[in-house]
């Protein structure tokens, strides 16, 4: 009995300590974003690699290869140049590059702002303290802050301010704020980034989540330098929110900014009078605001989908040169997704949000594209480095111990030393000897370009295959 008890008693005080332990735990890290990064932070660490520092291929090395395959039945609509499709930037932490993010509402613009402050590897990572809803995010050896966003700076701008907000309030901002210390520098650069979502599910988000009592009410809308008046932009409700509102009810308001919401936020509303309607006809208003979102989006530094995580973290990987700690999550069972829509209703929604399915189709297709140029890009770098490797070793080779591969050259038998041959003067020797290092050299050199050649087939083959 007296074992059992001591057994027993042991017991206890583990569970007791583990106890302590999980309270002390929540007491300094309470959220559990922090705690998830702490713990995924070895796992990704032995599973992935900093961009440019990947396996090529399949392998193990590459984290991202798995996503390849989900390109095997997209086909292109649009045509991109080169320079669409190559967003590398040259951003630069250490200096005065600024990343500005546009959230749009319900697009899960949360998460991926929070992934921003803390699931980055940085030299100085960005301060964040239990209970404050900002970090700070300063660079290397600086008190100047890299990051404009929700969870940095805050709201400066206004609530969710939308394109036509930000770029004309950004720069003066982040110029005023820091004027005394930067005295004398040229104009920093600004690298603006968003996430779009599927029009649909965006839409029955924001319906839920003003059902629940959201109202964005902060929201300043400025354009042109002022605010709209009542006139141009009403309210849908007449209390303090419209919280309980059924989908009908949010479908039928015609002044409700949840439709199109995706263009509207993305173009430059002072190309057809901000929130003035009677400018111009309701078709032509959206045909120039489509065309200003595409033209802004695909000028953006990035752009992600939320409905494609691993590849929208790739990519930011790839346009900044910064890598994430631990990968991002594709999570499905969000509330909207939990909301049975008919088809017919589904179909309405649609119907309101035209310019934005417009727009999610012409951002789906760029964005893809953008991830096979990037992973076709990161191919080819991976066998330049491959074959300049062999060009090291191949420089190694001395022409006297001959050379290894499909052709070897191999010199003539040198004729014996008669009257009739006599022996090579110095100056003759040196020539002759050049000219056997030159031979040699061309014959490799066809070896390294068939090799080249051969790799290039596998890479058109691999491709190929993708787009079947």
């Amino acid at each position: 009995m007296d074992e059992k008890s001591y057994y027993s008693r042991l017991l206890i005080a583990l569970l007791m300590v583990l106890c302590f332990g999980v309270i002390v735990l929540q007491y300094i890290c309470p959220t559990s974003d922090c705690q998830l990064l702490h713990l995924a932070s070895l796992s990704s660490r032995l599973g992935s690699r900093a961009p440019g520092d990947r396996m090529n291929g399949a392998g193990a090395g590459d984290p991202y290869s798995s996503e390849d395959g989900a390109l095997v039945r997209f086909v292109p609509r649009f045509n991109f140049t080169t320079k669409d499709l190559n967003r590398a930037v040259d951003f630069n932490i250490k200096g005065d590059d600024v990343i500005v993010f546009l959230h749009i509402q319900k697009t899960g613009g949360t998460t991926f702002g929070r992934h921003l402050v803390r699931n980055i590897q940085l030299e100085r990572p960005c301060e964040c303290h239990a209970g404050q809803k900002k970090c700070t995010c300063y660079r290397p050896g600086k008190r100047d802050t890299w990051l404009f966003s929700r969870f940095s700076t805050g709201w400066t701008c206004g609530l969710h301010a939308d394109w036509t907000e930000l770029t004309n309030c950004v720069p003066s901002y982040m110029s005023n704020r820091e004027a005394q210390e930067r005295r004398g520098i040229p104009s920093r650069n600004y690298y603006y980034i968003t996430i779009l979502r599927d029009p649909v599910w965006r839409y029955l988000s924001e319906w839920r989540h003003v059902q629940r009592g959201a109202t964005w009410k902060a929201s300043k809308h400025i354009c042109d330098g002022r605010l709209p008046t009542l006139t141009e932009l009403p309210s849908c409700y007449t209390g303090d929110d419209w919280s309980g509102c059924s989908l009908e009810e949010f479908m039928a308001c015609p002044y409700n900014l949840a439709n199109n919401r995706q263009t509207r936020m993305l173009a430059d509303l002072s190309l057809v009078g901000c929130y003035n309607l009677s400018i111009m006809s309701e078709s032509q208003r959206w045909v120039m605001l489509l065309e200003s979102a595409k033209r802004n989006l695909r000028n953006m530094a990035f752009f992600g989908l939320t409905e494609y995580q691993r590849k929208t973290q790739y990519l930011f990987e790839q346009t900044f040169r910064l890598a994430f700690i631990a990968p991002f999550t594709q999570l499905n069972g969000t509330r909207a997704a939990s909301v049975e829509v008919e088809p017919e209703t589904q179909r309405r929604i649609r119907e309101l949000n035209q310019w934005d399915v417009e727009l999610y189709e012409y951002a789906r297709d760029l964005f893809l594209q953008r991830f096979q140029y990037a992973r076709q890009q990161e191919r080819r770098e991976a066998r330049q480095r491959r074959l300049q490797e062999r060009r090291k070793l191949r420089a190694k080779v001395k022409p006297w111990w001959g050379v290894t591969g499909k052709a070897v050259f191999k010199p003539t038998k040198e004729p014996p030393m008669t009257e009739q041959y006599p022996a090579f003067s110095e100056e003759k020797e040196e020539d002759a000897g050049q000219k056997l290092e030159s031979e040699i050299e061309g014959q490799v050199e066809d070896n390294w370009l068939e090799e080249d050649d051969n790799e290039t087939i596998l890479d058109y083959l691999e491709n190929v295959e993708q787009w079947r």
